[in-house]
């Protein structure tokens, strides 16, 4: 199947999702052409030992969605995997924060990189983290 079949499959429940989705408790509720969204509440669970919801969180909720929107875009045996991302966190996440909501934009797709930019938002709409990645795309194994 393609990137975009794949994504959608998540998003519709007809293929599992990872461990780490299941850790964390996130879910992906969205997914089109190059743009995905992953959604997670905040809670006590995530808590740092500061009493913020820890960053690796953010982190992952962000470079899930960024490595899903560029995965939309690949075509049936092609992969990617990031090669780096960078986050900068802007505000505070508290188990109260409620509702996290990661939307990830592919900025550039070519035939072995992909480029993305993922937002993190609460409820409210007020913007939480701000990432970037660079993905690797590639063919997969015993695929033509």
């Amino acid at each position: 199947m393609t990137g975009l079949e794949f994504v959608q499959g998540l998003v519709a429940g007809s293929l599992p999702m990872n461990s780490m989705a299941r850790a964390i408790g996130y879910d992906i509720v969205e997914a089109s052409a190059g743009r995905v969204i992953v959604t997670a509440n905040s809670s006590a669970d995530h808590l740092n030992p500061e009493g913020t919801v820890h960053g690796g969180v953010a982190a992952t909720l962000l470079d899930t969605c960024m490595g899903l929107a560029v995965k939309t875009m690949l075509d049936k045996g092609d992969a990617s995997t990031t090669l780096e991302f960078k986050i900068s966190f802007l505000r505070p996440v508290t188990k109260e924060t409620g509702l996290l909501r990661a939307e990830g934009s592919v900025l550039a797709s070519g035939r072995r990189i992909g480029a993305a930019e993922g937002r993190l938002t609460d409820g409210n709409g007020r913007l939480l983290a701000h990432a970037t990645t660079t993905c690797l795309i590639f063919t997969r194994q015993g695929n033509s």
